[in-house]
């Protein structure tokens, strides 16, 4: 790719390591993100982990800004992670497990680049040349003899490395035995690093282009216009496309190497000699070195699974497009397809449905009542007499009518600033007025119009006054479990 004004102005305006670079609040999106993602080789975390690691940090911050009279950061933790997974931003991926609902954050091979761009402006106190020269001849060398079809010519290439090997073995048997000082040893040490830590960074764009790459079939798939046989003897020979790319060959040959038991305990011992040795202890050496390896293991196992879902969902896509024979839905659903990949870079601002809430009214059959006949009343013609009876009509007046409207009220004032309130709170705040019928009226607001906790545990005594039929005032009591009304 050519550094041309319009190139390097597209990827200024488009790429999202260049917009992190730009971005006013880069310095807080890189630290955090290495310290959480990239020092300890975490592939996924969860939203509510990762908010709450973000939200600590935030916090630490805020605390820096107010000592220097400044303040930053007023948003909550999950909508700076939402943000900078937009696509606008891009330097979060986002996505939901199969079978899971909670959202899981994943760095984007952008931002990891990024990172490790702004790891390189650090002065470095010792920058060695000569192993990074060696590995370039070596590698020539590679290319060299294995594009070699003349098996004469890589017969004499063997003999003269096994001539320069029987010198060797030579020179040491006498005594002489060349040792790497401590110059070179530190080269090729930090020459190790970079590679180590580049190879972790790879895993992540080769996982993102298998993705891409699992999404133009898709898309190549959704937006076929012929019929689904051209399709299926077009797209059937592609079912392997992801690992039959050459990313895809390049990583299965680098698994195979790593998955080796013998590669496995052949690292492991040579690591330890090398970080034996004093000229590397000098260099102070992250503690993760000694596992590396393993970290190599754990970011490739990662990538793996991941080819394994996209081909597994690629075959699924494959079989129900073959298999599906609903014409009408097909077409329905191939028209949301294609109005979904024309809206992906411009969505709409406005909302786009509302959808009722996910719920449903079940009503059984066995549920619902019989017939039942009006009854028909009967009325006799019978002549009314008086009666004779000296009866006080008042009593009909004295029934006692509680107000529930009241105590609905006198509760949910109770709740507006608490989550629970027990019925003894309740009654000492507004003492009963019509006793025990209007006790049992709490009750029976409790089971029918709030949410109420019966803590069998723990008895409690609700008093109140009462007037005697002879105007003597006295104190009634009722003992019973205590009552929570909750919130």
């Amino acid at each position: 790719m050519t550094l041309d004004f319009v190139t390097l102005d597209t990827l200024r305006t488009h790429h999202p390591a260049w917009r992190l670079l730009r971005s006013d609040h880069a310095p807080l999106v890189a630290s955090f993100l290495h310290r959480v993602f990239v020092a300890p080789n975490v592939r996924v975390m969860a939203a509510a982990d990762l908010a709450e690691a973000l939200e600590d940090e935030l916090y630490a911050l805020r605390l820096q800004m107010e000592e220097k009279g400044e303040t930053a950061f007023p948003k909550p933790a999950l909508d700076y992670l939402n943000d900078w997974a937009a696509p606008d931003k891009g330097w979060l991926r986002k996505f939901y497990r199969p079978g899971t609902d909670e959202a899981q954050f994943d760095l984007t091979p952008a931002t990891e680049k990024a990172i490790a761009w702004l790891a390189q402006l650090i002065d470095r106190q010792f920058v060695g040349t000569e192993s990074r020269l060696l590995t370039l001849f070596d590698l020539l060398k590679q290319m060299s003899e294995g594009s070699e079809a003349d098996p004469a010519k890589r017969i004499a290439e063997l003999h003269k490395k096994r001539a320069d090997i029987d010198t060797e073995i030579a020179r040491v048997r006498s005594g002489n035995v060349p040792l790497l000082d401590d110059t070179a040893l530190k080269d090729r040490f930090q020459q190790f690093m970079q590679g180590a830590r580049e190879l972790l960074t790879d895993f992540r764009e080769v996982e993102h282009n298998f993705r891409q790459l699992d999404r133009r079939v898709r898309e190549r798939i959704a937006l076929w216009e012929d019929s689904k046989g051209a399709l299926l003897e077009d797209i059937m020979g592609e079912r392997d496309a992801i690992a039959d790319s050459d990313q895809g060959k390049s990583f299965r040959a680098f698994w195979d190497f790593l998955l080796s038991s013998r590669r496995q305990e052949e690292l492991t011992e040579l690591l330890d000699r090398v970080l034996a040795l004093p000229a590397v202890t000098d260099l102070k050496p992250d503690s993760r070195t000694r596992r590396v390896h393993y970290d190599w293991m754990e970011a490739g196992e990662h990538t793996q699974r991941t080819v394994a879902a996209l081909s597994q969902q690629l075959r699924r896509f494959l079989d129900d497009q073959a298999w599906l024979e609903n014409r009408r839905i097909m077409d329905i659903l191939h028209g949301i397809e294609s109005k979904s990949l024309a809206l992906r870079d411009t969505p709409p601002t406005s909302s786009v449905m509302e959808m009722a809430e996910a719920c449903a009214d079940i009503e059984l059959a066995m549920e619902r009542p019989l017939f039942t006949p009006a009854i028909k009343p009967v009325i006799a013609d019978l002549a009314l007499q008086a009666g004779e009876e000296d009866i006080d009509p008042s009593v009909l007046f004295d029934q006692v009518v509680v107000d529930k409207s009241r105590l609905t009220r006198h509760i949910r004032h109770a709740l507006q600033d608490r989550a629970q309130i027990t019925l003894s709170e309740l009654v000492i705040s507004q003492p009963l007025q019509q006793g025990l019928a209007e006790l049992v009226a709490y009750l029976q607001l409790g089971s029918e119009t709030f949410s109420t906790v019966v803590d069998e545990d723990t008895p409690e005594s609700i008093r109140w006054q009462t007037v005697t039929t002879d105007g003597q005032a006295i104190t009634r009591s009722a003992r019973l479990l205590r009552v929570i009304f909750m919130r």
